[in-house]
This record gives C-alpha cells, sequence and structure tokens, in this order.
C-alpha cells in the first residue's frame, strides 16, 4: 500500500527526474500508481471514502425514541440508570456487556443533541488593574501546633496579571478576617490595583434583594483604599477562577513545603506563620518581572490602615453579660445596666467604656457560646452561694482541673451546700491573689489526700507557702534480655500430667 509519504516524494522527483518511470522506481511504486496519484494532485489518506455506514446492527434502535425522551427532559439523568431501566422492562434482551456501548450512544446524542455546556472565558488582564481574593480552609493538610490539630483558614490574596500572592491565617469568613488580610496583602505589596474581585461573601456583599449590593463596612474599606468592588454570582466560584485556581496550587506547595521540613507539627502558631511568609516569598520569586511592571501603575496606599474592627453598643444585663454576635460574655458586675462599646477584630474583641479600653476577650467561634470570667461575678456569687449549684455557666468557673477536682472534694467531705460555699470562697482567693498560687496550694492537698476547707487554702496563701515541685520520676530503660530469660527458663520446665517436674 503507498503511503503519503511516497507520494509526498514521488511529486518531489517529478520535476527533478527526466521520466516518470524513474521518479516512480525512487519513490518506490510502480510507474501506473504514480501517473494515477499525479492525476489526482491528492495524498492516499485524502481519497479513501468517509465511513458513513452502519458495520452492525443498532441492539438500542427499538428502544431508543424511549431514551431520548428521557434524555429531553432530564438532562442530569445518567446513562447507567437508563441502562438499568432498559433491563428491567426487557428482561434477557440487553446484557451487561452492552452498557458500555448504550453509554456511547448517549454521550454522543447529547453532544449533538442535548443541552449546552457552560463556557469559560479566557480574559485579559493588564498590569495593575485586577486583583481577587477568597478564603481558602487548611485542614485537610493535617497541620499541627504543638501535636494539637490547628483548624484554620487562609486569606488568600492573588494579583491576576503577575500572580504575585499572600495569605494570611484566619478561623472565620468575617468582614473583620477580610479587612485584616486584605490590608496585610495591600500593604505588603505596597501598592493598590485598580479592582478587587471576591466571591458573594456575606462578610462583603449584602443578602440578594437589598438596594445596596455591598456593606457598609466593606464599601467604606474600599473608599479608603480607592479600589473598585466587584463579585461573582452566588455559587459561581468559576466566576473568580484566578483565585480558584491559586488555592489549589498554593496548598499542594505547602503540602510539599510540609513533606521536604519532615513533619507537619510547629512549635507555635508564630513558627506556622513564619513557615507561610518564607513560603510565599519563595513562590513570589519567580514573578519579580511581571510584578516590577504592575508596581509601576499600581496606586498608592493612603497615609494608614483603615479600622480593622467593627464597632457595635451593647447594654450590659442583669447577668453581668453582655451578646456579640450571637454569643455570650461576661463583664464585672460593676458595669451592669450600663452601655458599652465592643470593638470586633478577627480573632479578638475589646470593650470600651468611658473612652478607654477596660477588657480583651477572645472572640468565639460560631453561635450560641459564651465565656465566663469567674473573677467578674465571684464577688457577687460568694453573697449568694445557693445560685451557684444550677448556674448556667457553671463549667466555665473551673479555672483548671484542680480547681474541678477540688470542688468535687469539698462537696464530698463537708457536703453539696457547704461544699459550694467552700470552694467559692477559695475561687474568691485565687481572683484577689493568685490563682496560680492557688492552684499549686489545691494540686498539693488533693495529692495528700486529707481533709481540707476553704480556710486552709488561705492560710497557706497568706503565709505563701508554695508547696514541693512535682517529683520528675524517671524509668530506666528496659532490658529486653530478661524477656529472653524468661524464654530460656520456661523451656527449662517439663510438664507431667499438668504438674511441674521443677521443684
Amino acid at each position: 500500500m503507498v503511503t503519503d509519504k511516497q507520494v509526498r516524494i514521488l511529486m518531489a522527483l517529478i520535476n527533478r527526474e527526466k521520466s516518470l518511470q524513474a521518479a516512480a522506481a525512487k519513490a518506490g511504486m510502480s510507474e501506473k500508481t504514480a501517473r494515477k496519484y499525479r492525476n489526482l494532485g491528492q495524498l492516499p489518506s485524502q481519497c479513501k471514502p468517509l465511513h458513513n455506514w452502519k458495520t452492525h446492527e443498532d441492539a438500542f434502535e427499538v428502544a431508543w425514541p424511549w431514551v431520548q425522551e428521557f434524555l429531553e427532559h432530564n438532562p442530569g439523568l445518567e446513562a447507567k440508570a437508563l441502562f438499568e431501566a432498559l433491563q428491567r422492562d426487557h428482561p434477557g434482551r440487553y446484557q451487561d456487556g452492552q452498557l458500555r456501548t448504550f453509554q456511547r450512544r448517549v454521550k454522543q446524542w447529547r453532544a449533538l443533541h442535548g443541552p449546552g455546556h457552560e463556557v469559560f472565558f479566557p480574559q485579559v488582564y493588564r498590569p495593575g488593574q485586577w486583583c481577587a481574593s477568597d478564603f481558602t480552609r487548611m485542614k485537610s493538610l493535617g497541620i499541627t501546633i504543638n501535636g494539637v490539630p490547628f483548624d484554620h483558614m487562609l486569606y488568600h490574596f492573588v494579583l491576576c496579571w503577575s500572580n504575585w500572592e499572600a495569605g494570611t491565617v484566619c478561623f472565620s469568613e468575617s468582614y473583620e478576617s477580610l479587612s485584616t488580610g486584605l490590608q496585610n496583602a495591600l500593604w505588603r505589596l505596597g501598592g493598590v490595583p485598580r479592582d478587587h474581585r471576591t466571591d458573594s461573601l456575606t462578610a462583603a456583599v449584602k443578602r440578594v434583594g437589598s438596594p445596596e449590593i455591598f456593606t457598609e463596612n466593606y464599601q467604606g474599606l474600599a473608599n479608603h483604599y480607592g479600589f473598585v468592588s466587584h463579585k461573582t454570582q452566588p455559587r459561581c466560584p468559576h466566576e473568580n477562577g484566578d483565585i480558584e485556581k491559586r488555592h489549589d496550587r498554593l496548598k499542594k506547595a505547602v503540602d510539599q513545603a510540609l513533606i521536604l521540613r519532615g513533619s507537619r507539627d510547629f512549635n507555635s502558631r508564630q513558627a506556622y506563620e513564619a513557615f507561610l511568609e518564607r513560603l510565599f516569598d519563595q513562590l513570589n520569586a519567580g514573578r519579580q518581572e511581571r510584578l516590577a511592571e504592575e508596581l509601576k501603575v499600581l496606586r498608592r496606599l493612603p497615609a494608614r490602615r483603615h479600622q480593622d474592627f467593627t464597632e457595635v453598643t451593647c447594654r450590659v444585663s442583669p447577668f453581668s453579660t453582655i451578646r456579640v454576635l450571637r454569643n455570650t460574655y461576661s463583664l464585672h458586675s460593676r458595669l451592669i445596666g450600663e452601655q458599652v462599646k465592643a470593638r470586633i477584630y478577627a480573632e479578638h474583641i475589646e470593650i470600651w467604656y468611658a473612652q478607654r479600653r477596660i477588657e480583651v476577650l477572645p472572640r468565639l467561634r460560631g453561635e450560641s457560646g459564651h465565656h465566663i470570667n469567674y473573677r467578674h461575678v465571684i464577688d457577687r456569687l460568694v453573697r449568694k452561694p445557693g445560685a451557684f449549684e444550677n448556674y448556667r455557666y457553671k463549667e466555665d468557673l473551673f479555672p483548671s482541673s484542680q480547681f474541678r477536682i477540688a470542688y468535687d472534694l469539698l462537696r464530698g467531705q463537708h457536703g453539696p451546700k457547704r461544699g459550694n460555699k467552700q470552694y467559692l470562697r477559695i475561687l474568691a482567693l485565687a481572683a484577689e491573689e493568685s490563682e496560680t498560687l492557688v492552684n499549686e496550694i489545691l494540686r498539693f492537698l488533693i495529692r495528700q489526700g486529707a481533709t481540707f476547707d476553704a480556710q486552709t487554702v488561705e492560710t497557706r496563701v497568706q503565709a505563701r507557702l508554695r508547696p514541693p515541685a512535682i517529683t520528675e520520676i524517671e524509668v530506666e530503660p528496659v532490658d529486653l534480655t530478661l524477656y529472653d530469660q524468661l524464654l530460656e527458663h520456661e523451656e527449662t520446665l517439663v510438664p507431667c500430667n499438668g504438674i511441674s517436674t521443677d521443684s
């Protein structure tokens, strides 16, 4: 059979050789065949007839109208489910080996007559114009702090033209996390792009139906830096494809760096954040040329950062608590009935009263949580010890396991009612003097196993009698050869009727 290569050689030789016969011989074909392809002016592959006839009978021809009707009205129906329906309706007619043929037939029908797919339109970016950001969860990487799983997120920022990126560790998709992460990235970058795009984050975007698109806080942040805000449609992450793709590549880069590091455990959160900073520097090192072009056209940063917090006004309830973001926090009983301002940051809450900061509270994650500081209520609780038994936040009034154990022992030694009073006196002593010292004294008394009360603890606290430190027990390495000696000794014992002959 003559190939396309032979015909190409023939066409090149026809004008150089004296005769067609000589050109055909050098091309490896007969003169008749050479004359045929010279006259046709086509390659052998171009002369093959179009294969448009059936090579075998269509096994699904009879049932296809029924299948087609289902496909038209149910675009998401899988071919396998339809095939199993055919097998049920026509027992023995369709075999399992025909499933692949049926799936191919359904695939071809959808390509020719089915609904169109989502089209992704590649975008053209210009230096300094677009940046994008979003949150991504890092739990799948298995990072731990001192052996404890570190469940966190990362606010991820990317310049769309140069792919320069930065990130900030956070724990929720809140406005405060968005504000902190975005400002960290912009100040590290040293400029402000013209447009910023996010997903439809509740931290930045109002709910559907609102006349305004963005929240007041986020719009204030945008106005402060002078960028134009954009958002994607709900449940359409591909519209923010640049940041979504960078999420995947960043996680792979972090995973590879952790493998090279040899451990996913860090001594502290600061050590982990330093690890991420070095990784971002490494990733950005190869983008310096394109980044330099972006820096030329970026807008200048403002004179100062925008505030990283949201401020709300709360009134301290008769329970000596306030409600912030659907969580409960305690304040000192002196503030009951007063109005305070809560400045909500990404990871903590500042309480302000009379233009001064009076408390810094940890920000709770989720809803319906509570953070009760025993120092805020212990003075009132000592006067009302009967309220302690069924206090809603009773578990928050055990600063450590030693206090909890001491509470149970006091109730057992002095009875529930008197035991509660004794424990509250000890807790008040911890608030007035030193929680650490009281905790050490309780540890010592618990280890002694003797009966004690609040007076015993108070006497030791006033005398500043620190108990001896916990004795460190050193266990010598086990000599494994001892096990071999045991086995050798057992072999010397010869059983006879269940009684050892060894005397």
